[in-house]
């Protein structure tokens, strides 16, 4: 793996594809833990087309070791640098037959453990218990994401699209992007493969067609204070 590579394109593009990080046995690994765990809680989140898990990490301790491989370790050391740690964790499952689909956007809010009137932070939003907000634009440019593809992912069955560059925009309004200038791409990734995104990459997903499912489990990362007494609700470190 050349990272300072995956680094440099990160910085330049936005985003990154890196392949074979995870064997077939951790996934499998992972897949099992997943299905045994108990899914009535409120940070759960299931109808036809998706199932999602809120605080995956918090929820399900004793997944963190698979998923912190040391390839995954290093990923992180070396492309983020070594004082970052998780702030975020979600588990998305788009199964086969879903219709679920997801326009074209960027992260723009960041969950933390609760509501202060704070300059330059807002709006604000509570999805099931959780506030969010959308804090200083510093905040999110400093954010990578991790997206840990538990299956082969194309766009057929709802590989991300992104705008590549569009990261380094600031706030980019979707329905302000000239098609003139821009590009699309699909990020299609193996399954045991990761994509690493920065917040701002404007990002979307089409429909699955082919009938394959696509579960994801996708981690934000900072190294960055809240100010006062704000704190990022799920931080962790690996």
């Amino acid at each position: 793996m050349n990272l300072q590579h995956h680094k440099n394109i990160i910085t330049e593009n936005g985003f990154t594809v890196i392949n074979n990080i995870f064997s077939d046995e951790e996934i499998e690994k992972i897949s099992e833990i997943i299905q045994n765990i108990d899914t009535s809680k409120e940070t759960f989140r299931k109808s036809e087309d998706l199932f999602a898990i809120r605080q995956f990490l918090k929820e399900i301790p004793e997944i963190k070791g698979v998923v912190f491989n040391e390839n995954l370790k290093t990923i992180i050391k070396e492309i983020f640098g070594d004082k970052y740690f998780v702030v975020k964790s979600i588990y998305f499952d788009k199964p086969e037959k879903s219709n679920w689909y997801v326009a074209y956007h960027q992260d723009l809010t960041i969950s933390v453990d609760k509501k202060l009137e704070l300059e330059n932070f807002g709006p604000w939003t509570t999805k099931q218990n959780q506030f969010a907000v959308q804090p200083p634009l510093s905040i999110l440019e400093n954010i990578f994401t991790i997206r840990i593809h538990l299956d082969e992912t194309d766009e057929n069955n709802g590989a991300l699209k992104v705008v590549p560059t569009s990261h380094a925009k600031g706030i980019y309004r979707p329905e302000t992007i000239d098609w003139t200038v821009e590009t699309e791409t699909i990020c299609n990734v193996e399954k045991g493969g990761i994509m690493i995104m920065k917040p701002l990459l404007l990002h979307g997903s089409n429909r699955t067609i082919n009938g394959k499912k696509r579960r994801v489990i996708h981690i934000e990362f900072s190294d960055l204070e809240l100010p006062e007494e704000l704190n990022w609700s799920e931080r962790l470190s690996y």
